[in-house]
Parts: structure tokens; sequence; C-alpha cells
């Protein structure tokens, strides 16, 4: 039997959107991008829904994009493929932040790359005990997209550039405090939730504000939270290199002899270092962008990055840590120090004459 990939439930005033492919923590595919636009647009007239709400099935909200599938096609030569699976994510990405109607992501698990992208645009974020939030894209030879390079820029001080950088997860409780969450309720209190969402009527941002309110709770970072170490991450992620922050890093590990520190030293170690180079420059200049020119911008360094001209290095991070799980993968160039700038600069150049960029809803 063919599994749908997306369920349309309907409430009372409302749609109710479930991601459906819980065997693979709900990652999107292209096909699945095409029925949430075509979906979001049919209802953003539509007298009979005030708002739309979107979850995921199973222990996740959504692990972002399905790499394997954009791997095994970039393997097979689908370039077109690929190419089009980022840019139907990224314009549902302005089309959500651009959505006139009340909008609830209930990140109720995994919550991943571009499964941010799909709900932290959005206009409410209901974050649980059970959220684990991160974007881990560097990780695979990639850099943090779907917008992450504005979001993540303006997160307190320099959160945006460790997140993006080492990929460390946040909980619900951090999600809350640093305002990727607009609201934190306890797992136990979704189904409760669920149950009045699909009697309430809320055509105004304000009436369901106050909704959400009701529910929701006050959380604290744990002490171990990175977010207590705020002075320390900022001293460190604030400098303007990659080697900088790492000398930083080592220098405070060195004298403190800091659990965190190290770690962190490790993760910027084990990451591709042209991703590191490409994705610090990216949340730097997020800070001053538009979300749609810092899309538009991510979907150029994507391009590069998929067509591997400069680098294969996505396509080894999701073959060594995803396909063949055989750690650790072979970077290139294999350190920093080798990293030249004009390889850097070449994720951000303009696209060539015969490529189309990137069409947004905007500009339709």
């Amino acid at each position: 039997m063919l599994q749908i990939a997306v369920l349309v439930e309907k409430g009372t005033n409302s749609r109710v959107l479930i991601l459906n492919r819980p065997h693979v923590l709900n990652a999107l595919t292209t096909p699945m991008g095409h029925r949430l636009a075509k979906l979001y647009e049919s209802w953003a007239n539509d007298p009979v829904v005030d708002f739309i709400v979107l979850k995921g099935n199973g222990r996740a909200f959504c692990a972002g994009g399905d790499v394997v599938r954009l791997y095994r096609l970039i393997n097979e030569g689908k370039i077109e493929e690929c190419k089009d699976c980022f840019r139907t994510f990224y314009s549902f990405v302005y089309l959500l932040s651009t959505y006139l109607k009340p909008h609830v992501a209930i990140l109720d698990g995994i919550t991943m790359g571009g499964g941010a992208g799909i709900s932290v645009h959005g206009s409410f974020r209901i974050a649980t005990d059970k959220t684990v939030f991160a974007t881990p894209e560097v990780l695979i030879g990639l850099h943090p997209d779907a917008g992450a390079s504005y979001y993540l820029s303006r997160l307190p001080g320099c959160l945006g550039e460790y997140l993006g950088l080492t990929g460390d997860m946040l909980s619900g409780e951090e999600m809350l405090a640093c305002g990727l969450a607009t609201h934190y309720s306890p797992n136990a209190s979704i189904p409760l939730i669920e149950e009045q969402l699909g009697k309430l009527a809320a055509k105004d941002f304000s009436v369901m504000e106050t909704f959400l309110t009701s529910f929701g709770q006050t959380a604290n970072p744990s002490e171990r939270s990175v977010l207590h170490r705020m002075n320390t991450l900022n001293k460190c992620f604030g400098h303007a290199t990659v080697e900088e922050i790492v000398d930083s890093l080592e220098s405070e590990a060195a004298r403190t002899k800091d659990d965190w520190c190290i770690s962190t030293v490790r993760k910027l170690r084990e990451a591709p270092p042209l991703s590191l180079k490409v994705s610090l420059r990216s949340i730097r200049e997020g800070r001053f962008r538009t979300l749609e020119q810092c899309l538009d911008r991510e979907y150029r360094m994507t391009l590069r990055a998929i067509s591997r001209q400069i680098s294969n290095d996505f396509c080894e991070g999701v073959r060594a840590r995803l396909v063949d799980k055989c750690f650790p993968p072979k970077w290139y160039p294999p350190c920093l120090e080798q990293v030249p700038e004009d390889m850097v600069d070449a994720y951000f150049a303009l696209p060539d004459a015969y490529e189309p960029g990137l069409e947004l809803p905007s500009k339709l």
C-alpha cells in the first residue's frame, strides 16, 4: 500500500498537515514540497480555513531533507531533480514566512535542517520536552540552509555561529529561551492542545497567541545548557575567521580544562574545513540581509555544493555518515589552512547567465 507522505485533517476552522514518513524521521522529498506549497496556496484565500497546524508522525517533527535520496540522484547524474528539490523547499520557506494566516508548528520531536526551515519561519512554534533542534548541515559538507543563515544570524550573541558550525543540539527549553520557539508545553499536553485547536476559530494572530499562551509554560534550560556559557561562547565565536575561533577555543580549553571547550574544538576539527568557512561567512552575511536575499544566496551556494565542481564534500559527507557509515569522511581540502579564499568566494559568486536563479513567490 502506497504511503501518503503528507496527510491532511480538517478541523472546524483549520487544516492540520501531518508529515508522514516516520521510518526516515519525516525526511522531506520534492513531492512533499510540491504538495505543501499547493495546499498552503489553496488555503491562503479560503474563508473556511482560519489557520494551519503542521506536525510530524512518530518521534520526529522533521529531520530535514532526504539527503540520501539527493546523494543517489547526484550519483545518477540527475542534478536537475536535485535543483528542483531545493528550489521547491526554499520557495516554500518564503511562502511560509509571508503567510497571512496563523501557522502553528508542533515541534514535538527531532527538528533539524530543512525541518527547522519549514517551521521556524512560521508565526508560531511550540517546543516540548521531546524537542531536539539542530542545524547539522555542515557535518555532511553542506551549509545551514532553508533560511538558516537568516534566523541563526539573529539569535543572541554568537549563538547562531556556534549552532551552525558545530551542528550542536538544543532542547525545547533552550529553543524557547533563545527565541527559536514561541511557546513551550510538555509533550503530555500536546493531545489536549491539538484537540482544542480543532475547535478554535482564530483568524487573528492575537487570538492564536492568547490561546497558545494559555497552554504555555515557562521553561528553564538545564544547568549544562550552552545558554549559560554565552560569555565564553561570544568570546570564542565572535572572532572573524574559523581559524581564530578554533585558536580561541583551544586557548580557553588549555587554560580552564573545560569539557565544553574541549568537545567544541573536537567537533570543529572533525567538520569539513571548507563548509566551516562557507557557513561562517553565510551566517555573518545573513545578519545584514532579508530572508529573500538569504534564500537566494543559499540557493546559489547549494548549487555549487551539489555540482561537485568545487568540492565533493557534500556527497562524501552523506556517503560516509549516512550511507556507508564508515567514519571518518575524507574532506577536501583536509584542513583549514589549505582552504584558499577563492575557493570560499566561489560559493558566493553570482550564477552563470544560463543558470536561472531562485524564483520566490513574491516574484511570481
